[in-house]
């Protein structure tokens, strides 16, 4: 199996950012299995080095993961692909992609909260 780093292609072309690039793909190896449950990912300065990245961008990348519930950061250990019996539901992945635009949009947490329950409020 390959190294996780070796599976990870980055477009400097594409309109979405590098953080978000990584996030979608590691959440799309770890969905098809080619990262297995319990895979360690790189440490985010060295992930950051083989991609030529900030680590600030790769560290982004791993708090919306763990947000989004694909990964787990175990402390020192490291940060690890979640097993099958905790993998994130649809639900959470949706409400993680929320939370990540109401956010690049510059909307306080309780404003995004007010609108998430008056939408639910409609339904």
């Amino acid at each position: 199996m390959s190294a996780p780093e070796d599976l990870i292609d980055l477009d400097p072309d594409s309109p979405d950012p590098p953080y978000e690039q990584l996030r979608a793909r590691v959440t799309e190896l770890a969905r098809t299995g080619a990262l297995a449950p319990h895979t360690r990912l790189p440490a985010v300065r060295r992930l950051a080095t083989d991609l030529n990245l900030a680590a600030g961008t790769v560290a982004r990348a791993y708090r919306e993961l763990e947000a989004a519930g694909v990964v787990e950061t175990r402390g020192r250990l490291g940060t690890f692909v979640v097993g099958a019996e905790t993998a994130a539901d649809p639900a959470r992945e949706l409400a993680a992609e929320y939370a990540r635009r109401v956010t690049a949009l510059g909307i306080s947490r309780e404003r995004a909260l007010d609108l998430a329950r008056a939408a639910l409020a409609e339904t």
